[in-house]
């Protein structure tokens, strides 16, 4: 089955590739796996932290387990370089765990894309930081980010 292309297309440009950055932030803030997966290929391969990934059934048996332990996720996402089909995206997220702890979890990916714009390879170093409640930057409802909320630069993260 041939799937629609996922606009925008690689090459990349600044603009569009900012564009594919905050459509990724979006899904992800949805906290849904099955509104995530779909922005992959079949076959996308993935690091995440230490854990590698292959193919739709892994990511999503990874997103959902994901969201079952990091609660009232919150994320930003920001473009740091892009050129043809790749994307380099760095970003920052907030949650809490089990016992109420909040961590911000900080990061860089980069992004490989498909011609049609799925994206066919993620590679993630991540780390985390508690953080007390009162510390805490992201407090936008749950879902996409509001367009009037700060992202990393302004939050000086």
């Amino acid at each position: 089955m041939t799937l629609p292309p996922r606009p925008p297309l690689p090459p990349f440009t600044p603009q569009t590739a900012a564009q594919k950055v905050r459509a990724a932030e979006d899904a992800w803030n949805s906290r849904n796996p099955d509104v995530v997966t779909p922005a992959y290929t079949a076959d996308s391969q993935w690091r995440n932290r230490s854990e590698f990934l292959t193919g739709h059934a892994e990511i999503h048996a990874f997103l959902m387990r994901k969201w079952a332990r990091e609660h009232d996720y919150r994320l930003i996402k920001a473009l740091w370089t892009t050129a043809d089909i790749r994307i380099a995206v760095r970003f920052a997220y907030e949650w809490r765990d089990d016992c109420g702890q909040w961590m911000r979890s900080y990061g860089n990916e980069n992004w490989e894309f498909d011609r049609d714009g799925r994206m066919a390879r993620r590679i993630a170093s991540i780390n985390d930081l508690p953080i007390a409640e009162a510390d805490r930057l992201f407090h936008w409802p749950l879902g996409p980010r509001p367009a009037d909320h700060p992202g990393l630069d302004d939050l000086g993260l």
